[in-house]
């Protein structure tokens, strides 16, 4: 097979060229300022780099610039504050539903206001909630994704308004993760169509600009029509060598461990004008077009949020991952705030003869022994873990079920699309094999909050007559096969898988699928009626099929696919019941042509 993935997918919007560099940027905005007074709003993501944005900003020389960093309450307070949200865990904080007003200091506001509207020439406010501070003329929103934001904490850089530079960057993601990136989705939301242009910061001194016309453009895109999202890849220390070869990877790092391709909340995507690339949080158009992408059941139920994610697990040639569980609904609301919780599944795009997932609890086993164990392994460094758990055989194309509460890993030798609920920071690891992480700190173990959720009555026979995929064969014709491989009923998402030989349409019927692309070489993802561009795909790569895209046909290129798709169970309508700008009548699949 060859390999063709794609680790820069884009979508090409007709809308305009992009305006690159400061020089450029800065003479677009002098345009924008069509009078005195004029007032200049500039809100940042937490994580833009103010030390090279605010200097190019005082080439306008302003004659009044508020930063809305002086704003805040000190490091400390603003920790203080932030404490029941962060609590002490390492790891885990709670969902942070407030806004940022709660962490400014009132009469500093009040001063800024003051000064604002005084000020007869050209005012700037800067940083985030600068759109929060006064009536505005002109809003340049500064934009990066949350990758690139992971990578300066590893690179030093604090969290907003902080000064923990040097702390361990567990918990500078937790900061970002539970209380800075919820304040500043909310501003960007509220904003809307009141944003007058883009700046797209991830590269250093590399600015791109596009206005909010364009942005809006390319949303729209991105929510009626399928889509890639821009993968990324880390190294981990049980990671293995699959996707190095597979995915075109850089051969420098050890190993990679684990792909986020199909991560809404943390992936990003890429808008084409012309032959410029502007890289924007994928998270973006969850939360501008959410009923578009979603569709109004899924919306209706989860809000703007994208509720399934897909991402890859490599061990082929590396270790087992933590042996871990994740919380029960009921744990994850009362602890950390979010309405629901990780239920999971691992599907092996690839295995090797002796690749094995770990899964529920042996027959006979009790719970005090093995926590027990457990915890004496933390300080022998020893753990029986097939005494206590079953290691099941997985070869390729096996699909295991994990609803929350269950005990699981993948172990070595597998290459897993594990398809799963989007909470995604919420393993409670109970063993780790005895290793360090690849910062020479141990990871961080939560056999306490792991005792609270095992679901220990899931034991061997309960295991293999619930978790262990028997697809269901639901059509199987000339033109395609079409099979139920999960998950359990315990779980909202639904899996189906194709084997593709001519063609197969989908309709979408008011719902979002996510697909992977889990055999074969390649594919094309067409519009039986030109509704969108036709989207390449190949071995391996995870895309979004909106909505609001209606009746999609997916034709292989070279030879037969596989294809997994997943959807929230119960979301789509009713064959016959159409929405605005939907087919009328698509059912689940609409056969092929010899059907």
């Amino acid at each position: 097979m060859g390999y063709r993935y794609d680790r820069f997918p884009h979508l090409d919007i007709d809308a305009g060229e992009v305006v690159c560099g400061y020089d450029a940027i800065i003479q677009v905005i002098r345009g924008a300022i069509s009078h005195r007074p004029f007032v200049l709003a500039v809100e940042t993501y937490p994580g833009v780099r103010d030390e090279e944005v605010v200097p190019e900003l005082e080439r306008l020389s302003a004659d009044c610039f508020v930063n809305m960093r002086d704003l805040y309450l000190p490091d400390k307070d603003m920790s203080k504050r932030m404490a029941p949200w962060l609590t002490d865990d390492r790891v885990f904080g709670r969902m942070y539903y407030g806004t940022v007003e709660e962490f400014l200091v009132p009469q500093s506001v009040a001063v800024a206001r003051a000064a604002v509207g005084a000020c007869e020439g050209l005012s700037i406010v800067y940083g985030m909630g600068a759109t929060l501070l006064c009536d505005f003329g002109c809003c340049v929103y500064l934009d990066l994704t949350r990758w690139e934001i992971q990578l300066r904490y590893r690179a030093g850089m604090a969290n907003y308004n902080c000064s923990n530079h040097d702390e361990d960057i567990l918990r500078k993601y937790k900061r970002g993760y539970f209380v800075e990136w919820r304040m500043a989705d909310r501003i960007k939301r509220g904003l809307g169509r009141r944003i007058d242009f883009v700046v797209d910061t991830n590269r250093a001194h590399e600015p791109k600009m596009i206005s909010g016309s364009q942005f809006f453009k390319a949303i729209e895109t991105f929510a009626t029509s399928p889509f890639r999202m821009v993968p990324y890849f880390d190294p981990g220390v049980w990671g293995g060598q699959w996707m190095r070869e597979h995915c075109n990877l850089d051969p420098e790092p050890d190993n990679y461990a684990w792909a986020f391709d199909g991560v809404m909340e943390e992936d990003s995507i890429r808008a084409r004008f012309g032959t410029v690339d502007v890289e924007l949080p994928a998270i973006d158009v969850v939360l501008f077009a959410p009923k578009e992408l979603l569709g109004e059941r899924n919306h209706s139920r989860f809000g703007a949020e994208f509720p399934i994610r897909f991402d890859l697990l490599d061990t082929v040639g590396g270790q087992n991952l933590s042996l871990q569980v994740h919380p029960t609904t009921d744990y994850i609301r009362g602890h950390f705030g979010m309405a629901y919780t990780q239920d999971e599944s691992y599907y092996l795009l690839d295995a090797t003869d002796d690749a094995c997932v770990y899964l529920g609890v042996r027959r006979g086993v009790r719970g005090e022994e093995m926590l027990a164990a457990l915890w004496q392994a933390q300080e022998t460094g020893e753990f029986d873990a097939e005494r206590y758990v079953n290691r099941l055989p997985a070869k390729r194309h096996d699909h295991f079920s994990i609803p929350a509460g269950t005990v699981h890993c993948s172990g070595a030798g597998a290459m897993v699309l594990e398809v799963s609920a989007t909470p995604y920071i919420f393993t409670f690891k109970l063993w780790d094999w005895g290793r360090l992480g690849l910062d020479g700190k141990p990871r961080p173990i939560s056999i306490e909050r792991g005792a609270q959720v095992i679901q220990w009555e899931r034991d061997t026979d309960w295991v293999e007559a619930n978790l262990v995929s028997r697809p269901q064969l639901l059509h199987d014709g000339d033109d395609y096969t079409e099979e139920a491989t999960g998950l359990h009923e315990l779980e909202f998402v639904e899996t189906r898988r194709y084997t593709i030989r001519t063609f197969v349409e989908l309709g979408m019927r008011g719902s979002f699928s996510i697909c992977n692309l889990v055999d074969g070489v390649a594919a094309k993802v067409v519009s039986p009626t030109g509704a969108f561009e036709p989207l390449e795909v190949h071995h391996a790569e995870t895309f979004v099929i909106p909505a609001a895209a209606g009746m999609v046909r997916i034709e292989p290129m070279e030879g037969e696919v596989m294809l997994l798709r997943a959807y929230v169970r119960g979301s789509q309508r009713p064959t016959g019941m159409a929405g605005p700008g939907h087919e009328a009548s698509a059912g689940h699949t609409t056969k092929g042509s010899r059907q």
